[in-house]
């Protein structure tokens, strides 16, 4: 597809949002407040979708994004406060400030100084980050909050200088989660433990992103594998007419096995 044509796919879509918006009841009476946790869920949806390597739901998830982008254009226009120009312009000015290797004379040795410049820039802006953690959204799931903290963090230097020793820390707080969780009862706080688990997730997130994984998309791949290898269990009590309760755990542990040996 040329330029010419996804310039007019986008002009088709500005018309059919505008129409929806003076003809349907529904798409009339939305907010930016009412739109946020829907965008929320095609957001997330769009992830489901490139976990399950679906190109033509990634497609599909992506024009819902848009969709919503293109909405909120819509509601800001009608306000007086901005519109899909603005947007984009916007968009554009940033890209071209952020990647002056790109659009000027400054010289990077590689990916890693792209994304030092990129933080060193953002805090000089006007209404850019004034302190380095400010960009990372106070509802970002902790997850993905511990590492884009963390990432940020690197790119001022604050960060271990060879990757294996995330280990040393990584072994100390496990250290100290345990010696949390073996007090005596008199002794035994909640607050402390919650905590101590915290730091040690906190330091298996950094060991993960030292190694260039994505402890987000980790976990996440886990929790798939869990749960289609949990309901081929259900399935074969549902298939032997027995309750999955009446299995012991190492009837289940077998029949777990025997998902895994099936890939799933």
């Amino acid at each position: 597809m040329n330029r010419e044509n996804e310039l007019k796919a986008f002009e088709r879509l500005l018309d059919i949002m505008d129409e929806l918006r003076v003809k349907c009841p529904w798409d009339k009476v939305q907010t930016t407040e009412s739109l946020r946790p829907m965008t929320i869920e095609e957001t997330y949806e769009l992830s489901d979708a490139i976990l399950a390597k679906d190109d033509k739901n990634i497609s599909k998830e992506l024009g819902d994004i848009l969709l919503h982008i293109v909405f909120y254009a819509k509601i800001g226009k009608e306000e007086g406060k901005f519109d899909i120009t603005d947007v984009i312009n916007l968009l554009c000015e940033k890209l071209i400030y952020r990647h002056p290797h790109v659009f000027s004379t400054t010289q990077v040795s590689g990916a890693g100084e792209v994304v030092r410049n990129w933080e060193a820039l953002k805090r000089t802006e006007k209404d850019g980050n004034k302190t380095v953690l400010s960009g990372v959204p106070n509802h970002l799931p902790p997850l993905l909050k511990a590492y884009r903290m963390q990432d940020k963090a690197r790119a001022v230097g604050f960060d271990w200088e060879k990757k294996e020793d995330v280990w040393e820390k990584v072994a100390e707080e496990l250290g100290e989660f345990k010696e949390e969780l073996e007090m005596p009862d008199e002794h035994y706080n909640v607050e402390r433990v919650q905590n101590e688990l915290g730091d040690l997730l906190f330091s298996i997130v950094n060991a993960a992103r030292m190694y260039d994984l994505n402890p987000d998309t980790a976990l996440e791949n886990t929790c798939i594998k869990f749960k289609n290898r949990f309901t081929y269990i259900e399935q074969k009590c549902k298939e032997k007419g027995v309750e999955i309760k009446s299995l012991t755990l190492a009837q289940m542990d077998e029949i777990w096995d025997e998902a895994k040996s099936k890939g799933l």
